[in-house]
């Protein structure tokens, strides 16, 4: 289980590669360059931006990630920090004459450092035993503040040294708190600034410089996220904590406004809302009953800023297959029709707006264009690009991606993203992939399909399939009542929805409806493990970190309120006959596709033994099956060399299962 590469479909891609330019192969793909984050200087005049590489030489299987800073007339774009260890987290001072950012070069640990726009030593300036988390320069730039996750005690320690450190299931809890740090003065001495048993996720200065507003949970388990969370100031030199927004449901993301007379945060709006509604709220820094703003189209916003006249908030949010940036107005009708400030053609993201430029600066691609930096100004005019990073990416021919729609059989509008085979020929017939999303509020967007991933589109496209890709009802980016369509109805409305895309294709003539084959993680893998229990028109499945139990998935994810949530806000016990009705492993007398299973040794999104329990019961029944462990992997690969064994291996048992039956 540990030889987790391929022996010889490894070396044909090798070699493959090494013949040159005109074919894509998973080493090939490996080298490509994420860029993951931008930060635009308080003027406008320059964009810091964050490019991660895959290192895979000899035992090395991990990222480094480093800091490139471009000047938006153009005269250089040059890369600020190397080694070995990574850089991230670039944020300009409020003059611009400064960077700080987040590296672990000292350690283990992320720690704030600070270089000279200019260029020079970098300085460190905090050195906490757990780290940087996330940071955030005073208005006045005179001291800059962060979260930090509390230390273990001395005894902690010392337990486990003595490897006596047992663990105290939901006990004994380590926080992120708040503090500050001065920039300039001869010693950083920290101030902390908060205490208590909360867990810190976000924060705000205020314009002046004396107050911060945070966000906080009751404890770090990410389940929180999805029921509760209230926001609190505290004077930032250290004071009484005042409770601002303290009511059910999650609110979080605080953002003073450039005149400190309000404090927008995102919200689900006074209850708990745990399939997934971030709305705009604003509220008083005094306190007061926090105000409802105008809904964005998906009601599902994330803040980015405020404009610097206090008339807007800028937020991203996806509509359809792409995400964009609003401008949301303060104050408005009911329904705004909001604009997308960047092109719909591809997806943006990572966006950063300055506070004086009236401009911003995001990551664009489309899916035969990879990513780069681009930068306009704030009402969508002036485009420009500014980064070359993936401009000598191997690019062979690309599998065409276009955006098709067909109606479920309940008439419900259903889009997704085809991609035809390198080298289609109208006429023929090709086998097709059904590939599916995670959430289930994921998407499919306009990315670059050349990229890496868990699923490699130009690979897939290379070897003769069509790959369609639906947003099926549950899916993000077209509106609320689309995205809650599938409460209480998993496996049904949203099968319908994969089902009649596949037909749609078919209908095409461009899909041989004899070699159908589907795939999908997360909840992708859910529906995987519930189509193969529902039809056997496929020839072969993949199922990655598939939930085929929802009753023991329930009991053991990190995430169980979501989970219950989709079923209605009944626990099992409370109704048995709806989990067992959504779930796969209850339909299994069914099953007779071979199906392969794939799953991440330390996954605790959906735990490893979801994965086991399919396998498991696929061989006793004598199903065709393999399973594939990933060790040390959580809810996906994170190490370059396991992120690309996993296309091969799909590739390799859809091949095995191309002829007969």
């Amino acid at each position: 289980m540990r030889n987790l590469i391929l022996p010889a479909l490894f070396m044909m891609l090798q070699v493959h590669y090494l013949k040159g330019q005109d074919h894509w192969t998973a080493e090939g793909i490996m080298k490509y360059q994420d860029i993951t984050e931008t930060s635009i200087s308080p003027d406008g005049k320059y964009v810091a931006y964050v490019v991660r590489k895959a290192w895979m030489e000899g035992e090395k299987s991990e990222y480094n990630s480093q800091i490139w800073v471009a000047s938006v007339d153009g005269t250089f774009n040059v890369q600020y920090t190397r080694g070995e260890k990574s850089s991230t987290s670039p944020r300009f001072s409020p003059d611009g004459r400064k960077i700080a950012f987040l590296s672990n070069r000292s350690g283990d640990e992320n720690q704030i450092f600070i270089m000279r726009l200019l260029g020079g030593e970098a300085e460190k300036i905090t050195d906490g035993k757990t780290g940087v988390s996330l940071f955030e320069w005073s208005p006045d730039q005179s001291r800059i503040g962060f979260l930090m996750k509390d230390p273990d005690t001395e005894e902690e320690e010392k337990m486990k040294k003595e490897k006596r450190d047992v663990i105290l299931v939901d006990q004994a809890f380590k926080y992120n708190h708040l503090y500050t740090v001065p920039v300039e003065a001869e010693k950083h001495d920290v101030r902390r600034l908060t205490s208590g048993a909360f867990h810190v996720t976000s924060f705000s200065w205020s314009p002046d410089g004396k107050t911060i507003a945070f966000s906080h949970t009751p404890d770090p388990r990410i389940n929180w996220n999805f029921k509760e969370s209230d926001i609190s100031v505290v004077p930032a030199d250290s004071g009484a904590i005042k409770r601002l927004v303290n009511r059910p449901g999650w609110d979080a993301n605080p953002h003073y406004s450039p005149d400190g007379q309000w404090i927008a945060f995102e919200s689900h709006g006074g209850k708990p809302e745990p399939i997934g509604l971030a709305d705009l709220w604003i509220v008083p820094p005094a306190g007061g009953q926090p105000q409802a703003m105008v809904h964005t189209p998906d009601r599902n916003a994330h803040i980015i800023s405020w404009s610097r006249d206090n008339e807007h908030l800028f937020v991203t949010e996806t509509i359809h297959t792409s995400g964009t940036i609003y401008a949301v107005p303060l104050s408005g009708a009911e329904v705004v029709d909001l604009t997308a400030l960047t092109p719909l053609k591809g997806t943006s993201s990572s966006f950063s707006v300055s506070s004086q430029g009236g401009l911003m600066a995001y990551v664009y691609e489309e899916p035969e264009q990879p990513e780069e930096v681009f930068m306009e100004d704030l009402d969508g005019g002036d485009r420009k690009q500014l980064s070359r990073v993936n401009a000598d990416f191997h690019t062979a021919a690309y599998g065409k991606t276009t955006l098709v729609s067909w109606k479920s059989t309940d008439g419900t509008p259903v889009e997704g993203l085809l991609t035809y085979p390198i080298g289609f020929k109208q006429g023929r017939k090709y086998p097709i992939i059904l590939q599916i999303h995670g959430g289930p509020a994921g998407v499919f967007q306009n990315n670059y399909t050349g990229k890496p991933g868990i699923y490699m589109t130009q690979l897939f496209a290379q070897q003769g399939y069509i790959i369609l890709r639906p947003n099926p009802r549950g899916s993000s980016g077209y509106g609320k009542d689309f995205r809650y369509a599938n409460v209480k109805d998993w496996g049904y409305g949203d099968y319908e929805d994969l089902m009649s895309g596949v037909d749609h294709v078919l209908k095409m003539g461009i899909a041989d409806p004899n070699l159908q084959y589907v795939m999908g993680w997360s909840y992708g893998g859910y529906m995987t493990s519930w189509i193969v229990s529902r039809t056997h028109r496929f020839r072969a499945a993949s199922m990655g970190a598939g939930l085929p139990d929802l009753i023991s998935m329930t009991t053991t994810t990190d995430i169980p309120d979501f989970l219950i949530a989709h079923m209605g806000g009944e626990n099992f016990w409370e109704n048995y006959e709806a989990y067992e009705r959504h779930s796969a492993i209850f339909h299994f007398k069914n099953v007779e596709t071979p199906t392969q299973v794939l799953h991440g040794a330390n996954d605790l999104r959906v735990p490893f033994t979801q994965g086991q329990e399919f396998y498991n019961a696929l061989k006793m029944k004598g199903v065709n099956t393999e399973m594939i462990v990933y060790p040390r992997t959580p809810h996906g690969p994170r190490e370059p060399k396991l992120l690309m064994d996993v296309t091969s291996r799909i590739l390799t048992w859809f091949e095995k299962h191309g002829t007969g039956k």
